[in-house]
């Protein structure tokens, strides 16, 4: 008989009461806001990870995951080249020249850099730059151009785009900077805006020719690798003194902690959604025990214990609880999928990486938002329930 109590009070203190409608409308909005707040969770977490990868994504390509730069002039050389391709041939290499410029079209500048490439060598460590180049065949002083800028500058395949370099050379009394037209060949996309209107790529003979830089010596070399915290010590340690290298992260450290902190923010914040409608489990509950003191009182008398009392007040509130949690993973679960397969919300492409919204829910994420909301209902549970096993017998029956 005392293995079915415990059960069956739970059952009859979860009916609707005609008497005490305000115990169940209480216990109502506790579930509504313990489901409520895991489905804003699991979604906004979804969310900030998908952003959070399409960054990375994007910033990798676009920054390369490793990169070698000399510690003084001449340090990157051909022969560092060939050395490296040798000792490491699962990697990709593309050397690169780089200037800062101005770009001039009609009335309209923008400041940025070019980069001189071997098309061939940049394919294999850019996937962007691979796009563009396969649509197009590229001579001397050719270029390709982003579409962020291709649309500000309101420009088209073969027209000529001046670029400004910032280094000058002498010219009679005065000095003046190097200017050069390139013929647009190609347009890439990265879908950073901000990459897109700064970088322009052209032959690296193209851009050696005009800085008078040997055919044989370089700015650096992009490096691509699938595993490039790894991979960097291991070249590292082929590199001699006069050469560094760094990887992608390294400049974007602040960024990602920026990212990291925010995420963490925000699920403290919604955590406190689920913590605000605990507190609902609480009153429901407090105001139970309450309504049922005669009721407690007469169970305790007739020899149920105090811990049975204190589990039915502890199942009454997990059974909110849990409902409230699994209800959540449901609606947090199809408003991913609706939003996954549905164009519901359309991003503004120069502000984010990626037109429509990027979800990533991980199982970490999961498990810490579930177990979260797990614990808070337990701790919610737990004042009631004790003050529900310590109601006075003598005191309740005597004034009942």
């Amino acid at each position: 008989m005392k293995n079915s109590i415990v059960p069956y009070l739970v059952k009859r203190f979860l009916r609707f009461d005609t008497d005490q409608p305000f115990i169940f409308l209480s216990a109502l909005l506790a579930f509504l806001g313990i489901s409520l707040g895991v489905t804003v969770l699991l979604i906004a977490m979804a969310l900030m990870n998908g952003f959070d990868n399409e960054f990375k994504k994007k910033l990798t390509i676009m920054n390369y995951p490793l990169t070698i730069t000399p510690k003084f002039y001449g340090a990157v050389n051909e022969s560092l080249l060939i050395d490296l391709e040798t000792k490491f041939p699962k990697l990709s290499f593309s050397p690169y020249v780089l200037s800062a410029v101005m770009t001039k079209n009609g009335s309209k500048l923008e400041g940025g850099y070019i980069f001189g490439v071997n098309l061939e060598d940049e394919a294999k460590v850019n996937s962007v730059v691979k796009k563009a180049i396969t649509t197009a065949d590229f001579g001397k002083f050719d270029i390709i151009i982003g579409k962020s800028l291709k649309d500000d500058f309101d420009l088209y395949i073969d027209d000529r785009l001046m670029y400004i370099f910032t280094n000058v050379e002498p010219g009679g009394l005065s000095i003046t900077p190097k200017i050069k037209r390139f013929k647009i060949r190609s347009v890439f996309d990265s879908g950073l805006s901000a990459y897109d209107k700064a970088y322009s790529y052209t032959t690296l003979s193209s851009l050696q020719a005009i800085l008078n830089i040997p055919s044989n010596q370089y700015d650096g070399i992009h490096v691509f690798s699938a595993f490039p915290h790894a991979d960097i010590l291991e070249i590292k340690k082929a590199l001699p003194m006069s050469v560094s290298i760094k990887g992608w992260w390294e400049d974007n450290l602040n960024f990602f902690a920026a990212l990291e902190l925010e995420k963490a923010s925000l699920f403290i914040v919604l955590m406190l959604i689920i913590l605000i409608a605990s507190i609902n489990i609480i009153s429901s509950l407090l105001m139970t025990v309450m309504n049922r003191r005669s009721e407690i009182a007469l169970l305790l008398s007739l020899g149920a214990t105090t811990k049975e009392i204190k589990k039915v007040f502890l199942y009454l509130g997990v059974v909110i609880g849990i409902s409230g949690i699994l209800a959540g993973i449901v609606f947090g679960m199809g408003g991913l999928w609706v939003l996954s397969s549905f164009d519901i919300v359309s991003l503004p492409k120069d502000v984010y990486p990626t037109t429509t919204l990027p979800l990533d829910l991980s199982i970490k994420d999961f498990l810490l938002i579930v177990i979260g909301a797990f614990v808070i209902v337990i701790a919610s549970s737990y004042y009631p329930a004790k003050k529900a096993s310590e109601v006075d017998i003598l005191t309740v029956l005597r004034n009942e």
